[in-house]
């Protein structure tokens, strides 16, 4: 790994650690927790109300996406989901709910005090369904082929890795598995300089992907119908997304084609 590229997670690390812990600190206040400062294209008030209402403000105050994943997932009774970059739990949370007692959610984040906070926050709303990991998207530790749906809201653009984090999704989904994810893209047209003019990488603006990108970047890992939507503008030139794909129910390795149950033949 690069001196550049340690830096950066690093930066995006200590960002994410300080709102963890400006949460915690602020629920010890007289009022609650009071929520991290983002502008109105970030936050949990792109969660509706009924949703909102059932969570602890805890995990309200320390959401830091871009958009609802578990709302363009159609999440099942039953599913195992993992969510990358769970931060403190929000989406982890919901998942729960929508794949019920026979479900699980697993959230994976690589930073101890979002963990820390996400756990608190799974007790107070009595989840028992859920568990949260540590480490990087990047390197998920989950066996292959276990989860039926990968969500994720706005943490893709922060890695410095993004074709890992694309193939180690991929690995970990079942044949038939499904992405549905928030992310920061960018206007085909917008150089990373220019990307990077419009914000820094821990705000979740100068290592965002182009359309053309994330859909290549998805394609090189296996993945079929990939879907890229814009919903609302969060710089010049530079939106918030829903993504959607799909791991093929026979996945073609090398002359071989591996069937759902994982044998080459």
């Amino acid at each position: 790994m690069s001196d550049q590229t340690t830096d950066l997670r690093e930066t995006v690390r200590r960002r994410y650690a300080a709102a963890a812990v400006q949460v915690t600190a602020g629920g010890t206040a007289c009022c609650g927790p009071e929520p991290v400062e983002v502008d109105e294209n970030f936050g949990s008030t792109l969660y509706a109300a009924d949703e909102r209402d059932a969570l602890p403000a805890e995990a309200l105050a320390a959401s830091l996406g871009c958009g609802n994943p578990t709302a363009v997932a159609d999440l099942h009774d039953g599913e195992r989901v993992l969510d990358l970059g769970s931060g403190g739990g929000i989406d982890v949370l919901l998942s729960a709910r929508r794949v019920g007692p026979t479900g699980k959610a697993y959230g994976l984040d690589m930073t101890d005090e979002m963990l820390e906070l996400a756990l608190a926050n799974a007790r107070k709303a009595k989840a028992t369904n859920v568990e949260f990991l540590k480490g990087t998207i990047e390197a998920i530790p989950l066996p292959a082929n276990t989860i039926d749906v990968v969500i994720s809201n706005c943490v893709i653009n922060l890695s410095t890795d993004k074709p890992a984090v694309f193939a180690e999704t991929f690995r970990v989904l079942k044949p038939g598995g499904r992405i549905g994810v928030f992310d920061v893209v960018a206007d085909d047209s917008l150089t990373a300089a220019q990307r990077g003019e419009r914000g820094d990488y821990a705000g979740c603006i100068a290592g965002a992907l182009s359309f053309t990108e994330y859909r290549e970047g998805l394609e090189a890992a296996g993945f079929t119908d990939v879907e890229i939507t814009p919903t609302h503008p969060v710089a010049d030139g530079m939106h918030s997304a829903i993504v959607r794909a799909t791991k093929p129910r026979r996945v073609r390795r090398g002359a071989g084609v591996v069937t759902p149950g994982g044998q080459a033949r």
